[in-house]
This record gives structure tokens, C-alpha cells and sequence, in this order.
């Protein structure tokens, strides 16, 4: 018989991309890890891992196991989800990884309701990238993430994940005194935004080319208030949805910029499975409530 627990290392290592990277995230030794794939090879009796350059990626027959050890997982998460309908009140932990603007701005109304209606659950809170926060909820360190998506990114990817709309958050174009809103003087003004990495930067990007000009990104910060600090100063233009700029106290004003107003949409993500768990329901629902009563 298979041990589930070989399989989940080896689905790690497919989550992180290696072996020392899926060490690191069970905090387990190189050594270890590298033992029980070896273990887990002699029990399929075909190899999983093949070396490529400096590294290992999955072999096919490695591949095929990760899917079915996710079903697997999959039906382990729905069997507590019932278990803990069958106990009523929610209780126990749960664990939740937020980005920065809505752990600031949504995440204390929420916790404050959840431990004031709903005394037995725990609620474990860290603050982490949309993206890592992905790759955490699929690899079940934490149980909920809330995260944001620009109009055309991707839906996540990592792993069997449900993604629940809970808003919008709309998007406007802020610019210093001194850029005019055409696209010669866009140009030639200088930019703050996200990492290009993010969402949000590739966004910006192709809204800046779809308006005619090549943005001049000068300053790359995640962290958006500081780019609305730069703003206020005249050092930077940016675009900035209403969650931050909502809890900054500032006298700058939006630029009308686009025929459409784009939107980002806040999501709450879950493992496949947890849907009707009740302690992630109420979580689920406390988030929404707290994000629309703002």
C-alpha cells in the first residue's frame, strides 16, 4: 500500500519545484526528503524524479501520482469538512493568509466579529504575497487565503483551489500636477508600480500600451501606499485602487484615464473539499461582510 504521507512529499516538491525548497517548507532535512522519494520510488516501482541541469523535475509517471494523491487529499479534506458539520458550532483553528491592503483595511472588523460571535474558533493570521499565499493554502499550511486579481491574470493554479468572489475594488489613475493626461506627457512621466512579477504590473503595462505609450516605471514597490506617497510628493503617477487609497488620508485626486473603469477583483480561496466546512464558512462569510460594510 501506498503511504499517503510519501505522496504528499513528493506533491510538495512538485508545489515548490525541488526538493530543497519542499524540504525547507516541511522543515525537514535535504536528506530526508531525498529518503522517503526513494522509499516512495521502491514502492511504485518507477522512477519519479529525473535530474535536469542542477536540479530534479517530476517524470510523467511522478506527474500522474501528484494527481492522484490530490483526489486523495481532496476526499480527506471533504470526510473533516463533514466531521465538523456533524459537530455544529464552529470551532478549532483556522489559518489565513491575507495581502497587505486588506489585512490593514477588511481584516480587523472581521476578526473582531469572528471572536466576538464565535468563541471556540481559533483564528491564526499572516500576512503574505498573494502568489507564496497560494502555494501555501494548496500545500494545507494554511486553510483560507484572500487574494486580488487584475482584469485578464490568471486564475490560480497551484494545486485543486476554489476561488470565491467576495467585491470589487476599482482602480483609478493618479498622476502629480505637472503630467497632463495624453499620451506624449504619460510617456515621459515617471511611474511607480508592483513588481513586474505581479499582476497588477503586467496589468498596468498593457493598459499604458493599450492608451499609446510606454510606461517609465522609475520606482518598484508592492507596497502601494508608499506609491501613493509618492504621488502626493509629484514624484511618480500610479494607478491605485480605492482599498488603499480609501484608508490614506490624502488630497490627491483621481485623473479620469479610462473609457471603462477597471476593477480588481477580491477573492477568498479554499482547497476543493472544504467547501461546507463550517469554521470556514463563517471566515469566509465574516471577510465578505467586513470588506462590504467598509
Amino acid at each position: 500500500m501506498l503511504d499517503l504521507h510519501r505522496l504528499t512529499i513528493l506533491r510538495e516538491v512538485k508545489l515548490r519545484g525541488g526538493v530543497s525548497a519542499a524540504a525547507r517548507s516541511l522543515s525537514y532535512s535535504h536528506s530526508a526528503v531525498s529518503q522517503q522519494l526513494s522509499q516512495l520510488e521502491r514502492d511504485v516501482g518507477v522512477e519519479l524524479l529525473e535530474r535536469v541541469g542542477r536540479g530534479v523535475r517530476l517524470t510523467p509517471a511522478a506527474e500522474q501520482l501528484v494527481v492522484h494523491t490530490d483526489r486523495i487529499l481532496e476526499e480527506v479534506e471533504r470526510a473533516t469538512s463533514n466531521l465538523a458539520k456533524d459537530r455544529g458550532t464552529p470551532q478549532g483553528t483556522v489559518r489565513i493568509a491575507a495581502f497587505s491592503t486588506v489585512s490593514r483595511v477588511v481584516l480587523p472588523a472581521a476578526l473582531e466579529a469572528l471572536a466576538r460571535d464565535h468563541p471556540r474558533l481559533q483564528v491564526e493570521f499572516g500576512m503574505d504575497d498573494p502568489a507564496e499565499a497560494v502555494v501555501q493554502l494548496a500545500a494545507k499550511q494554511v486553510d483560507l487565503v484572500v487574494a486580488d486579481s487584475y482584469p485578464g491574470s490568471p486564475e490560480p493554479t497551484a494545486g485543486d483551489i476554489i476561488s470565491t468572489t467576495i467585491g470589487e475594488d476599482p482602480i483609478r489613475a493618479y498622476l502629480p500636477s505637472t503630467v497632463s493626461a495624453d499620451a506624449e506627457s504619460l510617456g515621459r512621466a515617471p511611474w511607480a508600480m508592483e513588481p513586474s512579477t505581479d499582476g497588477s504590473a503586467e496589468w498596468a503595462r498593457r493598459v499604458c500600451r493599450d492608451m499609446g505609450f510606454e510606461p517609465r516605471v522609475q520606482y518598484v514597490a508592492p507596497d502601494l501606499l508608499f506609491q501613493l506617497r509618492l504621488v502626493e510628493r509629484g514624484l511618480a503617477a500610479a494607478m491605485l485602487p480605492d482599498l488603499v487609497v480609501g484608508e490614506a488620508d490624502t488630497p490627491v485626486q483621481p485623473t479620469d484615464l479610462f473609457s471603462v473603469q477597471p476593477v480588481r477583483t477580491i477573492k477568498v480561496l479554499t482547497r476543493r473539499g472544504s467547501e461546507e466546512n463550517p469554521a470556514l464558512s463563517v471566515v469566509r462569510q465574516a471577510i465578505a461582510k467586513a470588506f462590504n460594510d467598509r
